[in-house]
C-alpha cells in the first residue's frame, strides 16, 4: 500500500487506509520548508498536537509507535508497555522497507504492513497532525478514532 506518492498521485495509500476504515482526515500541504508549525496552525492546533510515527524493533518483528512531537520517547516504559526486555527504533531504511514511507512522512494508515501500534496516553482526546506517506502532505485526524481503528494499545510511554 504505501510506496511514497507523490501530489500527483492522489489518493495517497493513507487516503484509502483511512476511507476504508471510516476515519475523517484532512491533508495539507506541507511548506516548502516542510515544517509542522504553520499547517497546524491553519487547522488550529499547536506543535503540541504533532505526532512523531516511528517504527521499533521488537523481538523478531517491528511495531509503530506514535508519540506527541514534543516528548521523548522513553523506552522503559515502552518496554514495559510491550512485555520485552529490547526494543529499538529501526535504521531508516528499514522504516522505509518496512511501511513503504521514508522517515519524516511515516503513517501506521496505508503502510506496506500492518504492524501493531502503541501510543502515548497524551495523544488521546486531541486532533492530531503527523505524516501523510507523503513529503508533500500533513495528514490531521482526530487520535480516538484513528487510535481506536488501528486497535492501539496506549499507555504512558513517554517523558
Amino acid at each position: 500500500m504505501g510506496t511514497m506518492d507523490s501530489a500527483d498521485t492522489r489518493p495517497l495509500p493513507a487516503e484509502r487506509d483511512a476511507e476504508a476504515r471510516g476515519l475523517a482526515i484532512t491533508l495539507v500541504r506541507r511548506d516548502d520548508d516542510g515544517t509542522f508549525d504553520d499547517a497546524a496552525a491553519a487547522q488550529g492546533l499547536t506543535c503540541d498536537d504533532g505526532v512523531k510515527t516511528m517504527v521499533a524493533k521488537v523481538g523478531g518483528g517491528a511495531v509503530f509507535v506514535l508519540i506527541p512531537g514534543t516528548r521523548r520517547l522513553d523506552w522503559a516504559k515502552l518496554r514495559s508497555l510491550l512485555v520485552v526486555n529490547r526494543a529499538s527504533l529501526v535504521e531508516p531504511e528499514a522504516a522505509l522497507e518496512i511501511t513503504g514511507y521514508a522517515p519524516g512522512t511515516i503513517t501506521p494508515l496505508g503502510s506496506d504492513r500492518a504492524l501493531p501500534v502503541y501510543a502515548d496516553q497524551r495523544i488521546l482526546g486531541r486532533r492530531v497532525g503527523m505524516g501523510s506517506g507523503s513529503p508533500d502532505f500533513l495528514l490531521f485526524t482526530d487520535a480516538d478514532p484513528l487510535l481506536a481503528s488501528l486497535g492501539a494499545t496506549v499507555g504512558d510511554i513517554t517523558s
